[in-house]
């Protein structure tokens, strides 16, 4: 980096992240928005294409994912870190293969970004929030209103439900 750039503050979402630290076998909640949030995946096609990406066991070597949901403009996962992984990384690693794979579904130029830069991240505090907070991910597809019960909904999972 040069001299005149390490001089910059840090602002935005980058700014928020600076002195975090990542904990191993912590439990986050992660989300992560379409650019513009636009509804990409009310596309079946499209969604099919994330969701072989976000769920790739090679993005889920160190990590695990608990439970998940993807709506039309946005992803929520249940991750509990792995040791050696950090949010950031893991945030990247599953945005930058979902964006690839629904670029290829497309076949053609995409005018933008998949998803949006940022994202969010919040560590549980405590093991009682875990199944509160995994019903609360997978409950969103009922009360957007897509579906009036959540297995009627296809884009989402959970390690304590069968399907």
């Amino acid at each position: 980096m040069d001299e005149s750039n390490a001089l910059l503050p840090i602002r935005g979402h980058a700014a928020l992240r600076r002195g975090r630290a990542c904990e191993a076998h912590r439990i986050y909640l992660l989300t992560f928005v379409t650019e513009q949030r636009l509804p990409w995946f009310a596309d079946a096609h499209l969604a099919e294409a994330a969701i072989g990406a976000l769920l790739d066991a090679r993005s889920w070597r160190h990590s695990t994912l608990l439970a998940w949901v993807l709506m039309p403009d946005h992803w929520h996962g249940v991750v509990e870190l792995g040791p050696g992984d950090s949010v950031p990384a893991l945030a990247r690693q599953l945005k930058c293969s979902s964006s690839r794979r629904v670029r290829a579904a497309l076949g053609a130029v995409v005018p933008s970004a998949v998803w949006a830069q940022a994202y969010h991240d919040r560590a549980l505090r405590r093991e009682e929030a875990l199944l509160a907070e995994a019903r609360y991910v997978v409950m969103n597809p009922v009360r957007a209103g897509l579906v009036r019960r959540v297995r009627e909904y296809p884009y989402w999972g959970a390690v304590w439900a069968r399907r």
